[in-house]
């Protein structure tokens, strides 16, 4: 599992994480598009806007290895602003590819990539 060093492990002053410490040894956890509704708390908002830009500032626009980023934060984007960078992704592998979709990322989370967060 690929650790991505310098990037955060969890939004500054909350339990909401960003990475893992390392890799699950009952097998790797699938990643799942997870739905947002409205109602969703601030505090929920403001990790995935975190994350977001997190994923701005380390990759940009090109693709990454899932490796040690969190399943269940990369859930809550998945299939919106981050979407499968290669056609034969395995939403169950460590080594799968991943990229930000830019135009989707820009239009949710505009604050991400004014570097105000």
């Amino acid at each position: 599992m690929l650790k991505h060093r310098g990037f955060p492990g969890r939004l500054p002053g909350t339990d909401f994480q960003f990475t893992i410490r390392r890799a699950n040894p009952k097998g790797v956890t699938r990643l799942v598009a997870r739905e947002r509704f409205r109602d969703r708390s601030p505090a929920d908002r403001r990790a995935d806007l975190a994350f977001v830009a997190a994923l701005w500032e380390q990759f940009g626009e090109e693709p990454f290895e899932r490796g040690n980023l969190d399943a269940g934060r990369l859930s809550w984007l998945l299939g919106r602003e981050v979407v499968p960078a290669d056609a034969d992704f395995d939403p169950e592998s460590y080594e799968a590819r991943l990229k930000l979709d830019l135009a989707r990322a820009r239009a949710a989370f505009p604050e991400a990539f004014e570097g105000g967060v």
